[in-house]
């Protein structure tokens, strides 16, 4: 997910280094008042494998806009996705406030496979992908597994990690900023895991941690505690009434999944319109009424008789769910990085055996069945049963190198169920000198809040690690809610 910040960029840039220029590329981003500095480095694909080749790895690096000669940092973030473009987004990737963006530099790294840095492409269908059956979901992770061959394994957070770092290195730069949203968040760990002499403080906004609960379960709980929440803070819903709809919603879709625009809607694609869909972005327009706060009317109407406001949220929000910017790197990062539900060493039967048992297993996920918010998952669930295991390679949760002791500074919008509010506590723990703040009345991701107050406090930390006085979360209002009515 990408958070921007939509502020004014200042004024009065300083003179070009010559120091790791590149000849500028076509691709090089024009950002008013900024010297922009492009270049390409190559990385080994696959390290151990040199048949496979190399891969370009962009950048684009933000000078600072004051006027001393040397930044006061250099902030290298990630939006998120897998699969977001970097360099095409500028500065926007971060809620970089003007005088931010007055001292400190911006390394905008693309990862690899996406954007300017070798954009793979593993054939996959991306009607299927999206909108297909599960089964088809399932056959397209496998079809771009089976492209990829040799090269499936590597795309992989930890060598984005390293390409990052090599970037770094190449420019000259001791330390970095590392601040990461949604999946940057995950990525910018893993940076620090593997770089940690290179890492000067870190801010991971709308996080979850390296080991994270594969069923999904605080994602599923979130829901409920968002209905809870929009509810007592707006009086327009009983949050009590909200679940119960929600759960009588959920058991009549996973007994007869309706038709929506042509798509069947089932439990699953309704969990996932639901937890990732209706709050994301969320509190981004206080004035704005959003799905989630429609969503208590509508299933009540639903539980009532009168399905059509719920089938319009459900058009709403676009029918049957969310589909990730590029395909092939979401898929790839999420079938190499992440925990599954069976031991990746077991042939397919085993999986399948496995995945089976650990849902049965699971009893309910919130006001979801957990075969049903399994389904919901485009990154998790079942959906990589069937990609292969990458030789001799740890997933991030299989690490354990001390994480660096730097200021770390976590936050969480309170109504966000992508990632919700206790993984953004535990992704704080992971760290040893952190601060968690929950952001009330946004989602996914907080710092696309709009007041200034989250992109102030980002400001304040990243000049002296600490966030300063948080009293301006008070002010942030609740989101429109529309009225329940009998």
């Amino acid at each position: 997910m990408v958070a921007g910040c939509g502020q004014a960029i200042p004024v009065a840039a300083p003179p070009v280094s010559t120091a790791a220029v590149s000849s500028t590329p076509d691709w090089c981003p024009s950002i008013l008042h900024h010297v922009t500095e492009c270049g390409v480095i190559q990385r080994p694909l696959l390290d151990g494998a040199p048949e496979l080749g190399t891969i370009d790895v962009g950048y684009a690096l933000v000078r600072h806009s004051g006027d001393n000669p040397e930044p006061a940092g250099t902030i290298m973030p990630n939006p998120g996705g897998p699969g977001v473009p970097v360099i095409a987004w500028g500065p926007d990737v971060a809620a970089l406030t003007p005088g931010v963006l007055e001292d400190y530099d911006v390394l905008l790294i693309d990862p690899r496979g996406i954007g300017e840095s070798s954009p793979m492409d593993c054939a996959v269908d991306g009607f299927a992908f999206a909108i297909g059956t599960r089964s088809d979901q399932r056959d397209a992770v496998a079809q771009c597994a089976d492209h990829l061959g040799p090269r499936a394994g590597a795309y992989t957070s930890a060598a984005t990690a390293d390409d990052f770092d090599a970037v770094r290195d190449h420019l000259g730069i001791d330390k970095v900023i590392a601040y990461g949203a949604s999946y940057g968040t995950y990525l910018m760990t893993v940076y620090a895991q593997r770089h940690p002499d290179h890492v000067q403080s870190i801010v991971l906004a709308g996080a979850y941690p390296l080991h994270f609960d594969p069923l999904q379960r605080p994602n599923a709980e979130a829901v409920d505690l968002a209905l809870h929440r929009i509810c007592d803070r707006s009086g327009a819903c009983d949050g009590n009434v909200a679940v119960a709809d929600l759960r009588m919603v959920t058991a009549a879709l996973r007994e007869s999944p309706i038709t929506v625009d042509d798509a069947l809607v089932t439990e699953g694609e309704f969990a996932n319109l639901v937890f990732e869909g209706a709050t994301s972005g969320v509190g981004a327009d206080p004035d704005e009424t959003t799905v989630l706060g429609e969503l208590p009317a509508a299933l009540h109407r639903y539980v009532n008789g009168d399905d059509q406001a719920l089938r319009d949220l459900i058009a709403e929000l676009g029918v049957p769910g969310y589909t990730p910017v590029g395909d092939d790197l979401y898929i790839a990062i999420s079938c190499n990085d992440y925990l599954p539900l069976w031991s990746t060493k077991s042939d397919a039967a085993e999986r399948e055996n496995q995945f089976e048992s650990a849902v049965q297993g699971a009893g309910d996920l919130g006001s979801f069945s957990a075969q049903g918010f399994a389904e919901a998952q485009h990154d998790g669930g079942d959906i990589c049963i069937k990609w292969p295991a990458a030789a001799h390679q740890k997933r991030p949760d299989q690490v354990h190198t001390p994480l660096p002791d730097v200021p770390v500074l976590v936050l969480s919008g309170d109504l966000d169920a992508v990632t919700p509010d206790a993984n953004g506590l535990l992704t704080a723990r992971q760290f040893p000198h952190s601060t968690f703040v929950t952001v009330p009345n946004v989602g996914h991701t907080p710092d696309s809040e709009p007041s200034g107050c989250v992109a102030d406090i980002i400001d304040r930390f990243v000049r002296s690690g600490s966030t300063g006085p948080l009293d301006c979360l008070d002010a942030i209002p609740p989101i429109q809610v529309q009225p329940v009515t009998d």
